[in-house]
């Protein structure tokens, strides 16, 4: 991986009255001391006095810098592809993808606190096996299959709506307001397609269950702001940790190491996930053993003038091994899967 400047500030030498070095001003990860060099102006992008996410002797924070009147993406796309193995070695696959693309567009900013209107835009799901592919794209015609016709249908009318948010510079999201509407226009375009009332009732209480302002928030605050409140050095470590079952007995740890900060870019490392964990039962001379363990690793990379993510690639890759034992002989089923999730993809 090329190795790129931590940025503290940029000053433009004028030769002829063209810019054709800049002198970088930035903090010497050996030594701690603050050191100067020069390289060609045309290779910098140059950063704002009042840039989002800034040095303040060595240490970078994480604020937001957004316009009034533009809009930033927020795209995110994740592909699974699962492998099943049986006791007699016989292996099948699955793929599956899913894209959720919307927008944030500043109306107004009162303060630290931002007005934002969030686009919902498309969405495309599609699933892969035995040479089958099936896909329900909110940017192309109703699938004919009867089965998908209320998928779609479900998620069009999802897409094209807007929501109210009210975020502060630091990345908090106060509120999230606009999802009744939302899930009255959801149930109108069932109408057609599930004729019982109470059916429809109990399709939008699913969505409700994904997708409300609580589930929004800590998505968005997830995904936007990852620098700790404090700050972090170029090479400083911290971490999270949430639940990975509803009982809290599982955990996910998130290791992010701020890598490097320069040419406009913030760039933290992930690595992480769930330690191997095996579950064992015995009942009538019969063992039963569940393994499972959870591996990610990836880069997040933030513009470092407005603080807003620039791109996320993360893969994850989980194994599940189940065993059944009477003693003498032994069968396993083993389960893989290798995802990818991404923010702004199309952003390099």
């Amino acid at each position: 991986m090329k190795k790129i400047f931590a940025l503290a500030i940029i000053t433009l030498a004028v030769v002829s009255c063209k810019k054709e070095t800049a002198t970088i001003t930035k903090v010497d990860p050996k030594t701690g001391k603050t050191i100067t060099v020069e390289v060609p102006a045309d290779s910098v992008k140059e950063v704002k006095a009042d840039a989002a996410i800034k040095d303040s002797a060595g240490i970078f924070r994480q604020t937001f810098k957004l316009e009034k009147g533009k809009t930033y993406p927020l795209t995110t796309y994740q592909r699974d592809t699962k492998t099943m193995t049986d006791p007699e070695g016989k292996s099948t696959s699955g793929t599956s993808e899913s894209t959720d693309e919307m927008s944030f567009t500043v109306n107004d900013i009162k303060g630290n606190v931002y007005d934002m209107t969030i686009n919902l835009i498309a969405k495309r799901n599609s699933q892969s096996a035995q040479g089958k592919t099936i896909v329900v794209d909110t940017n192309q015609p109703i699938p004919k299959d009867d089965n998908l016709k209320m998928i779609w249908n479900v998620n069009k009318a999802l897409t094209g709506n807007k929501l109210n948010m009210k975020m502060d510079t630091s990345g908090k999201v106060i509120s999230i307001t606009g999802f009744d509407a939302v899930y009255t226009k959801i149930s109108d375009a069932l109408k057609n397609i599930v004729k019982d009332a109470n059916q429809r009732a109990s399709v939008v209480a699913s969505l409700k269950e994904t997708f409300n302002e609580k589930v929004l928030k800590d998505q968005f605050e997830k995904n936007l702001s990852i620098l700790p409140k404090k700050g972090a050095k170029i090479g400083d470590k911290w971490n999270t940790s949430e639940n990975a079952d509803e009982a809290g007995k599982v955990k996910v740890t998130s290791n992010y190491t701020l890598k490097s900060v320069g040419n406009g870019i913030a760039e933290i490392s992930i690595t992480g996930g769930i330690p191997k964990k095996t579950e064992k039962q015995s009942q009538n001379g019969i063992n039963h053993s569940m393994s499972s363990e959870l591996e990610q690793n990836g880069t997040i990379k933030f513009d470092q003038n407005t603080g807003w993510i620039h791109n996320q690639n993360i893969s994850v890759k989980t194994i599940q091994v189940e065993t059944i034992s009477d003693g003498k002989e032994s069968k396993s089923m083993k389960s893989v899967s290798n995802s990818s999730v991404m923010v702004n993809p199309s952003s390099k």
